[in-house]
């Protein structure tokens, strides 16, 4: 008798060990600091964080921190007004992805920030309440930047959703879901690669985190250079899909899986009333993904090798505490009206292909796989606009892939609604406004290509932002084939405002006071003259600011620069030619 409950003894001890294991196993998931407001200022810089629990700091890059940014709260009908310093040793970009807003703000490959510099767009904030986020776009850097830990999150408030009795407690019950995955070396350091074998939530290995045993909400993006994440929870429970990219859904969605691609949010509910003392593992259940579903590989070596390929994995531990002190407990049966395009109203059909090309026939090229996977035959071309759309205009957007693999495909400037995926309607979880949409690999082929294309439409209507200089980009969100080239670019015109005059003159314009300490003002020739774009670079030309369409009643302040010589280049509105002038700093 003795022995038997000294053998219960010891199963009870080694029981209890296994579960301070299993607990000490998890990470606290960190939850992004919050800004809110109109005026908000981000300093993008190199860092290092302590991402891997023991041995070396990562060398990291972070927004107003050691890794990602801060989750911005905009509300909308305000004008927002970013302040940008780039205090990294590379040039970058900030594109607000998601983002309604003219193509010299929307910070894609042409608003490169050097370093030092400061980059100043705003806009008025017309987006549907949903979750968006901020990354850097710079052409053939995309990749490597966002691995550095470059991005940050944006909700948007509205009327609409505000009166709804929807979770809005930031980190409580509305909690901020970031998805990636890294590659470590044995220094614990990044290797900039298209998978990693580490699943990060929020930047947290293993993370877990406690929430209200009542309904919570996470808001879901795949920040992932190229991994698709198939969600669903350990216990198969069902979830309640909200919005898509670009706002609320008609009604929830009850789902227990939804396949979340490159750069695309999702919004879900999940019902934990009564269930306090329990635990809930949201997982990927990548295993059942084909194999041309990014994720769904399974490589044995080479550059696409890693431990996470085709297989089912954790990406949150859910502790379930106590309910708040006022929780939701229901789950709404209505969200919203949404007032959806309407095909017959459509202008134009414009037709894109994606395709795959041998790498070895692109010279100059440097492909990482053996495809160079390529949208209208070609690889991008920074100086190339592919399309003139209209100001105005309702289009379609008919994309036909023969291309092997699947390519989340986004689009700046609008958000669209799908009209079809290979002739079916769009799943209800997709049915609302969206600004990826995932197009499928040709059926029936193989890496060698072949098959049946595939055939996505969506309609979007492109009703202001009219710009003949600055263009707005069109791409595939896996990261490693955007900097590949797999991205075009068109601007939206207005014909009656005309284009770019290549024979007129510069601006005619003289800054006072000056030499100036604090402000400068600015004094047109000709009233009527409007500012596109303002840069300041100092003696030796290096930029200092950027202002694009700066509002200049109030002048331009100065007060942070250096005692020198500066020089102001202005760009007309009108003519989009620049005119120079010299300034000093006392």
């Amino acid at each position: 008798m003795k022995l038997i409950r000294q053998h219960s003894f010891l199963f009870i001890l080694l029981v209890l060990v296994s579960i301070q294991k299993s607990k000490a196993q998890y990470n606290s998931m960190w939850i992004p600091d919050t800004l809110s407001g109109t005026n908000f200022n981000l300093d993008i810089k190199d860092t290092f964080s302590q991402i891997v629990n023991t041995g070396n700091q990562t060398i990291t890059a972070g927004i107003n921190g050691k890794f990602w940014g801060p989750t911005l709260f905009f509300n909308q009908g305000d004008t927002v007004h970013m302040n940008i310093h780039n205090f990294l040793n590379d040039s970058t970009t900030l594109h607000w992805h998601g983002f309604h807003l003219p193509a010299v703000m929307d910070g894609g490959p042409h608003q490169v920030i050097p370093p030092g510099s400061i980059w100043q767009p705003y806009w008025k904030v017309t987006n549907n309440a949903a979750t968006y986020w901020y990354h850097p776009h710079l052409h053939t850097m995309t990749e490597e930047q966002i691995t550095k830990g470059l991005g940050g999150l944006i909700i948007v408030r509205d009327p609409i959703e505000s009166a709804l009795a929807l979770p809005r407690k930031y980190g409580v019950d509305d909690i901020p879901v970031v998805l990636t995955d890294r590659d470590f070396n044995t220094s614990n350091q990044f290797t900039v690669v298209p998978y990693g074998d580490s699943m990060l939530t929020n930047g947290t290995l293993r993370a877990q985190y406690t929430v209200p045993s009542q309904v919570v909400r996470f808001r879901i993006l795949n920040g992932a250079i190229e991994r698709s994440y198939n969600l669903g929870f350990s216990d198969n429970r069902s979830f309640y899909v909200i919005t898509s990219d670009g706002g609320l859904l008609n009604a929830p969605v009850a789902l227990t899986r939804y396949l979340l691609h490159a750069g695309e949010r999702v919004e879900i509910l999940v019902n934990c009333s009564g269930q306090s003392g329990t635990t809930v593992d949201l997982k990927a259940f990548n295993a059942s993904l084909g194999n041309f579903v990014a994720g769904g590989e399974n490589f044995p070596n080479g550059p696409f090798a890693n431990a996470l390929g085709k297989i089912d994995f954790n990406i949150l531990h859910v502790n379930i505490g106590p309910a708040t002190a006022s929780p939701i407990t229901t789950i709404p049966s209505t969200l919203t009206n949404n007032i959806l395009l309407n095909a017959a109203n459509a202008n134009i059909t414009r037709k894109l292909t994606i395709s795959d090309s041998s790498a070895s026939l692109i010279p100059g090229v440097t492909i990482l796989g053996p495809n160079a996977f390529i949208l209208n035959h070609k690889l991008f071309d920074i100086t190339h606009n592919e399309y003139e759309v209209p100001l105005g205009n309702t289009e379609i957007w008919e994309i036909t892939s023969s291309s092997v693999f699947g390519h989340p495909f986004h689009i700046h400037d609008v958000e669209f609604n799908i009209l079809s995926v290979n002739g079916a309607a769009p799943d209800a979880a997709q049915a609302g406004w969206k600004d990826v949409v995932f197009i499928p690999g040709a059926t029936g082929g193989g890496p060698g290509g072949g098959g049946t294309p595939s055939v996505v439409k969506f309609i979007a209507k492109f009703d202001d932002y009219a710009d003949s200089l600055h263009p707005f980009m069109f791409h595939c969100h896996i990261s490693l084939h955007e900097d590949e080239g797999m991205m075009g670019q068109f601007i939206v015109t207005n014909k009656t405002t005309g284009v770019k005059d290549l024979h007129a003159t510069g601006p005619e314009f003289s800054i006072f006071p000056n030499p100036a300490n604090n402000k400068i003002f600015i004094s047109f020739a000709d009233a009527s003259t409007q500012a596109y774009y303002v840069r300041i670079t100092n003696a030796v030309g290096r930029t200092i600011y950027m202002l694009p369409r700066p509002q200049l009643n109030n002048g331009i302040d100065i007060s942070s620069l250096a005692k020198g010589i500066y020089y102001l280049e202005l760009t007309d509105e009108k003519t989009k030619q620049t005119s120079t002038r010299k300034f000093i700093r006392e």
